[in-house]
């Protein structure tokens, strides 16, 4: 496969994950979590990397979505642990120890917490949540993404 089909495939991959995560939250009526969200940002980045890399045969670019395409498979792998309970997430979409609070204390906590925490699993797939699954495509766009890089345009 020639490097501007690989680039392609990957903003494409990109895109159509992008794509994906639009229809569950505005088809599927799942609103996206904090960490969702941050899973989304490296993907429009490679898009536009991919679109970049089309018209320009710098072999800098390629390594640039790959990057970017690693980072959203770090955000998915972070946000699975935090699904799974192996680690705390971030407390703007967690629930923290309640041990303690008075009652308006807890009532407070409760009005201030966000309307989707990033520790319930709101979809899944062969005991896979969409995290997890955004993970494992964004890494193998990242792989797709290095061989473009070592491609000749």
């Amino acid at each position: 496969m020639s490097r501007n089909l690989l680039v392609f495939i990957a903003a494409a991959g990109s895109a159509a994950l992008l794509i994906g995560a639009l229809g569950f939250q505005y088809i599927g009526g799942m609103p996206p979590c904090h960490l969702c969200y941050l899973q989304r940002y490296p993907h429009m980045v490679a898009v536009v990397i991919g679109v970049v890399a089309l018209f320009l045969s710098s072999r800098l670019l390629p390594i640039f979505g790959a990057l970017a395409a690693l980072t959203s498979a770090n955000i998915g792998v972070y946000h699975t642990g935090v699904e799974r309970g192996w680690w705390e997430g971030p407390t703007t979409c967690t629930s923290g120890a309640i041990d303690g609070l008075s009652a308006d204390a807890l009532l407070q906590q409760i009005m201030a917490a966000p309307m989707v925490r990033c520790d319930d699993v709101a979809w899944q797939m062969l005991g896979l949540s969409m995290a997890s699954w955004n993970a494992i495509a964004s890494l193998v766009l990242a792989l797709i993404w290095i061989t473009a890089a070592r491609r000749k345009a």
